[in-house]
């Protein structure tokens, strides 16, 4: 029997996709929100895909808010921006 591949939403398009093609981004227990590139990490998580575009949409539509349950300020967001276009750049 073939293995099923885990989905996994985007936050910010809303489309069900395999989970190794999205971005993982933890909230740790000390309410830290950051990037998880090896997906492995301890911490509630939430996908975007590898691109821009969704973690904007994700941000507009407070999609990341809502699945951590808390406000997320504007710095955190920055981070986030910041960390995606160094993996994009090295895709």
């Amino acid at each position: 029997m073939a293995k099923k591949t885990p989905l996994r939403k985007c936050v910010g398009c809303g489309e069900m996709i395999a989970k190794k093609e999205l971005l993982r981004i933890i909230k740790t227990k000390d309410n830290e929100i950051k990037l998880d590139p090896t997906g492995k990490e301890n911490g509630r998580g939430a996908y975007v895909h590898m691109n821009r575009e969704c973690l904007e949409k994700a941000m507009k539509s407070k999609g990341l808010e809502r699945s951590f349950k808390m406000a997320i300020r504007a710095e955190i967001y920055e981070q986030l921006e910041k960390e995606l276009s160094e993996i994009e750049t090295k895709s």
